[in-house]
């Protein structure tokens, strides 16, 4: 009898264990979906490497960013820049903060038009200001929207081209209107994902059209295993990783 509660207080003990250790391998991410092809094979060679469990959760562009501000972060929230109200919360860590990768700006038209000159600002700004017209997402409901708006501020033609640009739900309305035949051209982000076939995507426009938009994960403060955190980030940004952001259009930190 005493060899047998001896047994069962060590396998007891060791479940115990086994039940911590898994515990403390184990994060949640909060990432927008525009990136989720990417992420998840980030993850998966993460976890392959370190056998650390990620749980994620996406959302929109716009929406993590409402998720952070309003002090929900996960152990680790990657967020689309800017993204000043998710600070002002204090429950991610700014000197955390890690570039891990930059998206830009792309215009695309339909399959087989002409392909609009976009190789310099100056370029850009008339094939904008001559497009009878244009659509992307409405800001409120994606980061995109947001980016383009910049994007005309940058160029300094808001006022000229804001009254002709369509604002739809999502990206894939974008491209379903261009490859349609219905708007001309479409602002949207480089990525693999804006592949619908009736689409020609000319390229990303130039950084002196628009800035690249930060990929930037932050730690949250309430974070419980600070250690797979950081390290989940580090191989976010690392070169070992760059072949999977180039192959989804995704311009690598380093």
């Amino acid at each position: 009898m005493k060899y047998l509660l001896s047994s069962v207080a060590v396998v007891a003990l060791a479940l115990s264990i086994s039940s911590a250790a898994r515990a403390q391998s184990e994060i949640t991410l909060l990432s927008p979906d525009p990136i989720k092809a990417t992420i998840e094979k980030l993850i998966a060679g993460f976890e392959a490497k370190t056998g650390t469990e990620v749980k994620i959760t996406y959302g929109t562009g716009v929406s993590t960013r409402k998720t952070v501000a309003s002090g929900q972060a996960l152990d680790v929230s990657l967020l689309f820049a800017p993204f000043p109200e998710a600070l002002k919360t204090g429950n991610v860590v700014p000197g955390s903060a890690t570039v891990i990768a930059r998206l830009r700006l792309a215009l695309a038209v339909q399959k087989g038009a002409p392909k609009p000159d976009i190789s310099t600002p100056e370029a850009v700004k008339r094939t904008l200001l001559n497009a009878k017209s244009i659509i992307s997402v409405d800001p409120t409901q994606g980061s995109v929207g947001g980016i383009a708006l910049l994007a005309l501020d940058k160029l300094g033609i808001t006022d000229q081209v804001k009254p002709k640009i369509k604002w739809v739900q999502n990206g894939g309305l974008v491209q379903d209107s261009v490859a349609k035949g219905e708007t001309e051209i479409a602002l949207g982000p480089y990525l693999s994902d804006m592949r619908n076939p009736g689409l020609d995507v000319v390229g990303a426009l130039p950084p002196g059209a628009s800035t690249p938009v930060d990929i930037t994960g932050f730690l949250s403060t309430s974070v419980k295993d600070p250690k797979a955190a950081k390290a989940l980030l580090a191989y976010f940004s690392s070169h070992e990783v760059a072949p999977v952001y180039e192959a989804a259009k995704i311009f690598p930190a380093h």
